[in-house]
């Protein structure tokens, strides 16, 4: 019997309910949905990957899913995907602009190796416009990010805002 693989990848920084939404959708998709946090350093990530990583577990945990797993990764990928014997990237789209980004990296990952398919979920429609910058940014500005994460990832990025708070910063550090 074979076992059909599923990677989510992502920088999840932070997991908002838009990637809860593709999470709980992909795992239905495959046997197994593993959930790739990778770093990416030009998103000026507010957590650390294994921050990120225990926030998505908590995510997963809360919706019970017993098929999905969540791991860290820094390289290429599909070198990645190729490692967890992956059949299939997910991706999650919110409008055009995604889609035009996805399919170019799409089309690079096939001819990287056109064995691992991309499938394209949409956002459910209620959460198109959530994105992690946006959330990060409502944020620092003292908005409430409440319609866009799930309690426990609201209180972690409310906390970090509060770290990052001039007045919270040790002496020297701006």
């Amino acid at each position: 019997m074979t076992i059909r693989i599923g990677l989510y990848p992502g920088t999840f920084d932070p997991v908002t309910l838009g990637h809860a939404d593709i999470i709980r959708r992909g795992a239905k998709l495959v046997d197994r949905l593993i959930i790739g946090v990778t770093t990416n350093p030009s998103k000026d990530p507010m957590f650390s990957p294994q921050e990120r990583c225990e926030m998505v577990r908590s995510e997963v945990a809360r919706q019970g899913h017993a098929n999905v797993e969540v791991r860290t990764f820094d390289a290429l990928l599909m070198h990645f995907a190729e490692q967890l014997g992956a059949d299939l990237i997910v991706r999650g789209l919110r409008a055009v602009a995604d889609f035009e980004y996805e399919y170019q990296m799409a089309g690079m990952n096939q001819q990287l190796n056109d064995r691992i398919e991309t499938v394209f979920l949409m956002a459910d429609v209620s959460l198109q416009p959530i994105a992690s910058k946006l959330v990060k940014e409502i944020a620092l500005f003292g908005g409430d990010i409440t319609p866009f994460v799930s309690p426990e990832v609201r209180g972690q990025v409310n906390a970090r805002v509060a770290e990052r708070a001039p007045g919270n910063r040790p002496e020297g550090v701006h």
